[in-house]
């Protein structure tokens, strides 16, 4: 049982962190950084979560649910920056968790992270190749809808068309492929594409709020919290708080900064930096996007709409920038996809190397200094999902896998400020034990409020990692071997 919860010593970390000939390349400032955590947090959760939330649960008050859920990113947040700054090594949560709770723990954690990072990866996909074909349409461009859906999906266009049951969702693939081949030409190169994705999208953010604030119709905020129906998720205050719980999905991602500990240039300072910053960046452009989203259209009107930012923006004389903020989109997505991506490989890297997965997983390319088999086996792996699988049901796992991801940390962050108090820290989460007793609750509540069927998938798949891990990780691990 001892060897179950054996952690791996804090020398051996920095060991590893410090091994720049083997190793991962230093490649990253905080500003990249910064980017990095825009590049995955804005996406998906904004272009079509906002009206959803609005629309069912918080009515105006949505922009309250987006700070509700900011606050409970934020006591994660500080975790992270803590454990980022302490151990800059990459892995994430599965690297914390090795070195506090022992390798059971942090096996459960790595296999976990799959469901965020590579299911994320697929799910962004799947609503990336939707947004391309109505781009397209708009240019009279085509694709057989055979090759644009899963098999066992049915979408309907905006012109109406209704597609059932394709063959291959080929687009989703196809940028899977291109974005992973990106991954494996270098970290710089794909921080350099995520900077320029980042500044398109949100300059495109910024345009919105600045044009649609002059066309807000104050009538649309009246009731800014709507009454309850007497359901507890329907507006009022319950209705804020799952709205909270909701659009907190908008804010997965900024915890993939912490997967880059080892290529940061100097993680001690740039980590927390890289981590809050993008969090307050994003809590901010979301709180204004929603606030003008709302205040353009009545919020009732945005029940059933896949698109509710171009519905909203369709009320301002300037609706024939909608392209442009489909090109937006596109982009947005793309970067979540780019940073998912690249978080997957090296929390795989990371396993790898403690011998819980095949030394396949963290060969780094000669050249390039990346984990290119990694990223070639997700190549395959996200792109079976993303052709294959409906994006509803990739979306769940992928949630319910980030907040269970985001309690350990939290755990994480106490018990090592009990057994290793002495460990020089650069960056400290304030208010311990209230802040991570506080993130605890929250992820806890929000993982509550998911359906069951997310629960049963979190079984199954975590069900299937303690196969492997107790016929070969267990087996293979060097820090067992070497006790």
């Amino acid at each position: 049982m001892s060897r179950l919860f054996a952690k791996k010593p804090l020398s051996i970390l920095l060991n590893e962190a410090s091994d720049s000939e083997k190793g991962l390349k230093r490649t990253l400032s905080s500003g990249a950084l910064v980017a990095l955590g825009i590049g995955a947090i804005i996406g998906a959760g904004l272009f079509s979560l906002t009206g959803i939330a609005a629309a069912e649960n918080a009515g105006p008050a949505v922009t309250i649910s987006f700070v509700l859920a900011a606050v409970g990113c934020a006591f994660a947040g500080l975790c992270y920056a803590e454990f980022a700054s302490m151990i800059p090594v990459a892995g994430s949560a599965y690297t914390y968790s090795y070195a506090t709770m022992g390798e059971f723990i942090a096996w459960i954690i790595g296999w976990d992270l799959v469901l965020e990072y590579a299911l994320g990866a697929a799910t962004v996909a799947v609503s990336w190749s939707r947004y391309l074909l109505e781009f397209l349409q708009k240019f009279n461009i085509h694709i057989p809808h055979q090759l644009a859906v899963s098999p066992w999906e049915t979408i309907t266009m905006s012109n109406g068309t209704v597609v059932e049951g394709g063959i291959f969702n080929l687009p989703a693939v196809i940028i899977v492929l291109l974005l992973s081949l990106l991954l494996i030409k270098g970290t710089r190169e794909s921080a350099g594409m995520n900077n320029f994705l980042v500044i398109l999208k949100v300059a495109v953010v910024l345009t919105f709020i600045i044009l649609g604030w002059s066309y807000i119709d104050p009538a649309n905020y009246d009731p800014y919290i709507p009454a309850n129906t007497g359901k507890y998720e329907h507006f009022g205050w319950t209705g804020i708080a799952s709205g909270a719980a909701v659009v907190f999905f908008a804010f997965i991602g900024f915890d993939a900064v912490s997967t880059a500990a080892q290529e940061a240039k100097n993680p001690q300072k740039g980590m927390p930096i890289g981590i809050l910053g993008s969090l307050v960046v994003c809590t901010i452009l979301y709180v204004l996007f929603a606030h003008v989203m709302t205040g353009l259209l009545n919020y009732k009107l945005f029940a059933g709409d896949a698109k509710p930012v171009a519905t909203a923006f369709a009320q301002t004389p300037y609706d024939f920038l909608q392209t442009g903020l489909i090109i937006a989109i596109l982009a947005g997505y793309t970067s979540v996809m780019l940073v998912m991506l690249m978080g997957q490989s090296r929390v795989f890297y990371s396993m790898s190397r403690d011998g819980l997965l095949p030394k396949f997983f963290s060969d780094v390319h000669p050249k390039f200094r990346t984990p290119w088999k990694t990223n070639i086996f997700f190549l395959v792996f996200v792109s079976l999902f993303a052709g294959l699988v409906p994006v509803s049901d990739l979306g769940h796992m992928v949630s319910i896998g980030t907040l269970f991801a985001f309690s350990l940390v939290c755990v994480g962050v106490m018990i090592m400020r009990k057994k290793m108090p002495e460990i020089p820290r650069a960056f400290k989460t304030p208010l311990v034990p209230f802040v991570p007793i506080m993130g605890i609750i929250v992820c806890v509540y929000l993982m509550y409020s998911l359906p069951n069927e997310s629960w049963l998938r979190l079984a199954v798949w975590l069900a299937l990692g303690l196969v492997i891990y107790f016929t070969y990780s267990r087996k293979n691990s060097k820090l067992n071997n070497n006790n």
